[in-house]
């Protein structure tokens, strides 16, 4: 099945510069503004419950955005969408930088988080349109590779800007409205052209993957709890700004080197087994910084292994999706999956407050221990609920990155089969 209108390599490339240029610029704006509001919570003195509620705030803004979006989208295009986001998203985060009321926090991280799921929806929709099943997991992860770069370059920023002065949150904005120009005025970047999507509801879009919407739900928790309180955590076991930046800027780095490499692979082997291996991965390098501690060459390898292992499950369960869903439901399906990362998300900030409270500073790594472990638990599920074979080509037409998941991959479809075959005997 084709989920798209397919596009040659040197095409595409001409058809989406624009569009990751101009997401690079905006995600370190993003990525600093992020940074600083985690930081100066802490330091204008909010408790566990408030900085809560700011993180859930913001992914309760991706719920709106997400369904806003995609009628825009309809109407006016993608580029108008893009920028009319990025110029709102400009003007919160100054306005966030002006106040240190936590509720202005509260309704600006909620404005901040419409406008960065609406860009979302644009450049995933945008990009999904443009792929098929044999190239999505790569450009996917060419999207995250980008985004995640880019985030963690912003993260780092936040050491020689500070966290104090409104200075980090005037540069920020700088940045996302610089990120307008190169997918407004490119010539070659040209987006899909705009046609009246099938509407998706999340009911059919849910019996039709399972697997992908059980899985981005579960990411959606996971990825709010590491992206928002990450720094929380950082900062509150004593690492300085500066220090707290880098700490959670690993993360991104390790999503970098990991994201092209798993996705990859995950075009050549079942998704689904690819996600297990990636979350089982997560779980040891939590259990890590559980046992070493966040400072030190110690909190950052440990951070950078759980970045590379948890980032990519959002590319891999997008692309699993995508693979399954008609082309008039491209958009539809993106739209919904975006909502269902932020309602995953929405609770991970909360959650992560609750298990400090519980169990003191290291409620963070324990969260993540927990999440991971319980997308793990689903997709090994799903994997026998509903089977095909793991590997989708034989090892010789394989490449580097998916030839290391071959054998184990193969070794739980034999285990699958035999263990179908025992049951068949059975009386």
């Amino acid at each position: 099945m084709d989920c798209g209108p397919a596009v040659g390599g040197s095409s595409l490339a001409w058809a989406t510069w624009g569009l990751f240029v101009g997401l690079g610029i905006l995600l370190v704006g993003v990525g600093l503004f992020a940074t600083v509001v985690g930081v100066r919570g802490q330091l204008n003195g909010y408790a566990d419950w408030v900085i809560g509620l700011i993180g859930a705030s913001y992914y309760g803004g991706f719920l709106a955005g997400s369904r806003l979006t995609l009628s825009a989208l309809a109407r006016v295009g993608h580029i108008r969408v893009y920028s009319a986001l990025a110029s709102v998203l400009a003007a919160a985060m100054i306005a966030v930088g002006l106040t240190d009321r936590a509720a202005g926090w509260i309704v600006l991280r909620f404005i901040t988080g419409m406008c960065i799921a609406g860009l979302y929806v644009v450049a995933e929709s945008w990009l999904n349109q443009l792929a098929s099943n044999e190239n999505r997991g790569r450009l996917i992860a060419v999207y995250m590779v980008v985004t995640s770069g880019a985030y963690g370059i912003g993260q780092v920023l936040v050491g020689p800007i500070g966290p104090r002065a409104v200075t980090a949150f005037a540069v920020a904005a700088i940045l996302t409205s610089l990120a307008v120009v190169p997918v407004a005025l490119s010539e070659d970047a040209v987006p899909p052209p705009i046609e009246q999507t099938a509407k998706l509801r999340l009911r059919e879009l849910a019996r039709s993957v399972p697997t992908g919407v059980g899985t981005v739900l579960l990411v959606g928790i996971t990825h709010g709890a590491l992206v928002a309180m990450g720094v929380v955590y950082a900062t509150r076991v004593g690492l300085s700004p500066g220090a707290a930046g880098r700490f959670v800027a690993a993360t991104a780095v390790g999503g970098v080197l990991t994201q092209w490499p798993l996705s990859s692979a995950s075009d050549e082997i079942d998704r689904r087994f690819v996600g297990v291996v990636a979350a089982l991965g997560a779980i040891g390098a939590s259990t890590w910084l559980l046992l070493a501690g966040a400072s030190g060459w110690n909190g950052l390898l440990a951070m950078a292994m759980l970045g590379g292992a948890s980032f990519p499950l959002y590319s891999i369960a997008s692309a699993y999706t995508n693979d399954w869903v008609e082309p008039e439901h491209v958009s539809g399906a993106a739209s919904q999956l975006i909502l269902l990362y932020g309602a995953g998300a929405l609770l991970g900030p909360p959650l992560v407050s609750a298990m400090s409270s519980a169990v003191g500073d290291n409620g963070f790594p324990w969260t993540m221990v927990g999440l991971h472990s319980l997308i793990v638990i689903f997709l090994v599920y799903r994997l026998f609920a509903w089977r095909a074979p793991i590997s989708k080509r034989p090892w010789s037409e394989t490449s580097f990155a998916a030839r290391a998941f071959f054998i184990p991959a193969n070794v739980v479809w034999m285990g699958r089969r035999l263990s179908r075959g025992a049951r068949r005997k059975q009386p």
